[in-house]
C-alpha cells in the first residue's frame, strides 16, 4: 500500500513539474468545500493563447456550467492580445472544456444537488497546452469560514512555537 501510494505522490510531483501556473483562484478554496477536482482541456483561439502565453488571467469569477452535455466555462476573463487585430477575442466568453462523457454526466449529477456548483482552480499549461483544474464544491457558510480561519491560524501559531523550541535546544 505504502508503495502505491509513493508511486502516485511520484508522479503527481513529475506532472506538477511540468506545469507552468498562469492563474490561481484562491478565493473559491475560501468560499467553497472542495469535494473532488478534475483536469480538463480548454477549446481557445489563437490569440487567447498567446495572452495566456503572457500571463495573463483571471479566474475570480468563473463557474462551470453543463449545457447538453457540453461543459462551458463561463466568466473567466482573459484580455485581448495586444499585438492582435480585428480577430482579437472576446474577454469573457465563455468557452467549451474537454472532458470525458462519464465526468460531464458525473459532474451533472453532482452538481444538480442543492449547495454544490463546479468553480474552476487553476489555469495552467501542461506539456504545451491549457488546461484548467475545476472543482465540484459546496459553499461554505460563513461560521465555517471562519472555523477555517481559526485553524489556519493555530497551525501556524503551532508551528511558530515548535520552531522557537528547536532554535532554543540548538542554542
Amino acid at each position: 500500500m505504502a508503495k502505491a501510494n509513493a508511486k502516485t505522490k511520484a508522479k503527481r510531483q513529475a506532472a506538477e513539474a511540468g506545469r507552468k501556473l498562469i492563474a490561481q483562484n484562491k478565493k473559491a478554496r475560501h468560499d467553497y468545500l472542495i469535494i473532488d477536482t478534475y483536469e480538463c482541456g480548454l477549446v481557445l483561439t489563437g490569440t487567447e493563447v498567446k495572452s495566456l502565453r503572457q500571463g495573463r488571467a483571471s479566474l475570480v469569477d468563473g463557474f462551470v456550467q453543463i449545457d447538453n452535455g457540453e461543459a462551458w466555462l463561463h466568466n473567466v476573463h482573459i484580455p485581448e492580445y495586444a499585438q492582435g487585430t480585428w480577430t482579437n477575442h472576446a474577454a469573457r466568453r465563455k468557452r467549451k472544456l474537454l472532458l470525458h462523457r462519464v465526468e460531464i454526466d458525473k459532474l451533472e449529477s453532482k452538481s444538480q444537488e442543492t449547495g454544490h456548483t463546479i468553480v474552476p482552480l487553476q489555469l495552467y499549461f501542461l506539456k504545451g497546452r491549457a488546461k484548467v483544474e475545476i472543482a465540484l464544491a459546496k459553499g461554505k457558510k460563513e461560521y465555517d469560514k471562519r472555523q477555517t480561519l481559526r485553524e489556519k491560524q493555530d497551525r501556524r501559531e503551532a508551528d511558530r512555537a515548535i520552531s522557537a523550541a528547536r532554535r532554543r535546544q540548538r542554542a
